[in-house]
């Protein structure tokens, strides 16, 4: 487990310095409380991300990241920031990432070391939202992301039914596939592959395994595409999130809710016993001292994806609608 010190005496509300690593972090407003449930501070958020630091780091690390900050904690606004601001210390690893959209770039934040998520919480970040490929190559995803994502009245038991099928299907395939949960309502299942295609052709393999899943569980799953005219107790499985600069919340991330809520890694024998606010900063460290990163085999092995582009040749998959395009540019 990582460790860091605060150094000095300090008054309730004054800056503390944190050492963690070989890096000095200047920490303002530590008492300030984020998460109203149980009173968790800015503090807090930071020994809890301390706690897990093995997991974050692996999470994040060498991905251009966007940050959801919280300047005054949960209750108050939040940040969508890409660009890493004026003033971040020299030491703080980025990478450019052009936008074609609106024709300019940002420096995005890359993870390397602990201190890099805690200079992040300093700047009020609870959430990290990596890309699913890596700034040696941007525009290659090494990351397949499966996303179960509930619609408004869906079940958590029919998350759990779904999982099951995907994980059915990723052992035909001979993948192995991590789950976690989404902190919130949902589950992910992150694959890795080897970096030699482009985000549309991830993006298209993702569809055609959504489709297969549909196939073998009709009554629970769809993969129509607008909301409107989706079952509202289905699983979605959004095969959206492999498309470039779509970001999900990282393993390990806490989310900007009252509850302090984790994204976390579970087993799949885990799948059926575990609800998803079982996982808290206020949980999560015991876990994580007791069982370790389940996440840490992720990157012993990557796979192709060729199969599941045959499956989409056979589903007559092609590149999405110009009016489809727009909708996921909003």
């Amino acid at each position: 487990m990582a460790a860091a010190s605060a150094q000095g005496s300090r008054s309730a509300g004054d800056a503390v310095q944190l050492t963690v690593g070989e890096r000095t972090i200047r920490f303002s407003s530590p008492d300030r409380v984020y998460f109203d449930e149980r009173g968790e501070t800015k503090l807090d958020l930071a020994q809890y991300y301390l706690s897990v630091g093995d997991g974050i780091v692996r999470a994040l690390r060498d991905r251009p990241c966007m940050l959801h900050r919280f300047p005054k904690g949960v209750s108050g606004t939040k940040v969508h920031q890409k660009r890493v601001p004026a003033g971040a210390p020299d030491w703080l690893e980025t990478t450019e990432i052009w936008f074609p959209r609106y024709g300019r770039t940002a420096d995005e934040l890359c993870v390397t070391e602990l201190g890099s998520v805690i200079w992040a919480v300093q700047m009020s970040t609870i959430e990290f939202h990596p890309w699913n490929s890596r700034r040696a190559d941007p525009e290659s995803p090494d990351e397949w992301r499966i996303d179960l994502d509930p619609m408004p009245d869906c079940s958590w038991s029919r998350i759990q039914r779904v999982a099951h099928v995907v994980h059915e299907v990723l052992d035909d395939l001979g993948m192995r596939g991590f789950p976690k949960t989404s902190g919130g309502r949902g589950l992910h299942i992150y694959v890795r592959i080897r970096p030699s295609w482009g985000f549309p052709q991830v993006r298209r393999a993702a569809l055609a395994f959504a489709h297969e899943v549909e196939r073998r569980a009709p009554h629970d799953v769809t993969t129509t595409w607008w909301r409107k005219d989706r079952d509202p107790s289905a699983v979605f499985v959004d095969y959206n999130q492999n498309t470039r600069d779509h970001t999900m919340a990282s393993a390990y991330s806490v989310r900007g809710n009252q509850r302090g809520t984790v994204s976390a890694p579970i087993l799949w024998a885990e799948v059926d016993d575990v609800e998803p606010d079982d996982f808290t900063i206020a949980t999560m460290p015991g876990r994580f001292d007791e069982i370790g990163d389940l996440h840490a085999e992720i990157d012993d092995v990557s796979y192709g994806i060729e199969t599941l582009l045959e499956w989409a040749d056979r589903d007559d998959i092609g590149e999405p609608s110009e009016e489809e395009v727009a909708d996921l540019d909003s």
